[in-house]
């Protein structure tokens, strides 16, 4: 079985904005050029703002216990549901978390993690 990993890494502005100019100079000229998927960070302090514990630990549940919904999850977390929803609402935004929503009853959202690895890569 293939391991599923979501890539995260370090790269400054400037870094990214020249990996942009170079990938647009070989389209340019009629290179191919492999999309690059993943989440960056300008430093380590904005991925350490962004994955805290408790987001590390919230994407640990969400995988292993698969909550049908915000408020079931926040139950297994202990934690405030607007407190759990605020954070599934940023982890969504920067790409770690994909909410369904069914047609049941009452609607539901429900998180999910289609992926069983972060890989963190930071240039040295």
């Amino acid at each position: 079985m293939r391991v599923k990993k979501v890539k995260i890494g370090i790269k400054s502005f400037e870094d990214f904005l020249e990996g942009a100019k170079d990938a647009m100079k070989r389209l340019e000229g009629g290179e191919k050029v492999k999309k690059q998927r993943g989440i960056y960070f300008e430093n380590l302090k904005a991925f350490r703002r962004a994955l805290t514990e408790k987001r590390l630990e919230m994407l640990h549940v969400i995988k292993e216990k698969r909550p049908k919904s915000i408020y079931e999850l926040a139950k297994l977390l202990n934690r405030n549901t607007k407190n759990v929803s605020q954070d599934i609402a940023y982890l969504r935004e920067i790409g770690l978390v994909e909410l369904k929503r069914t047609e049941e009853k009452r609607e539901r959202i429900i998180p999910f993690v289609g992926y069983e690895l972060i890989d963190l890569q930071i240039a040295v």
